[in-house]
């Protein structure tokens, strides 16, 4: 993973979201991807807070999208590892976020991890 990569991936990451562009913000990931968070569990009530593929979690992120119409991400920093990108922002209501990136060799998300400060 380089730096060149990771500021470009972060900026339109989070301007996808800001603009809420579902397809936008779902190009970025592979079909089958996996997203983990505990706000699944608490807006779909999947127990194990984990939902697979781009229709299942395109459509958990479409709720979430009209439940928080003016949401905004606040990029904080980047953080680069080994096929993967941990992006810190501030999200709803001023909570601080931290969601790993896991990537597969054509760029595209396999794997994102959300965790979430109180």
């Amino acid at each position: 993973m380089d730096w060149t990569f990771a500021k470009r991936f972060a900026a339109d990451w989070i301007e996808s979201w800001n603009a809420h562009d579902l397809d936008r913000v779902l190009s970025h990931y592979a079909d089958d991807f996996e997203m983990s968070s505990p706000f699944i569990t608490r807006l779909v009530g999947e127990p194990t807070g984990t939902l697979r593929g781009k229709p299942a979690i395109g459509a958990y992120w479409h709720g979430a999208m009209e439940l928080i119409p003016d949401l905004k991400l606040h990029l904080l920093t980047v953080l680069v590892g080994v096929e993967s990108i941990t992006l810190c922002y501030r999200a709803a209501e001023g909570c601080l976020a931290a969601e790993v990136f896991h990537f597969g060799p054509d760029n595209k998300i396999t794997k994102a991890v959300a965790h979430y400060g109180v």
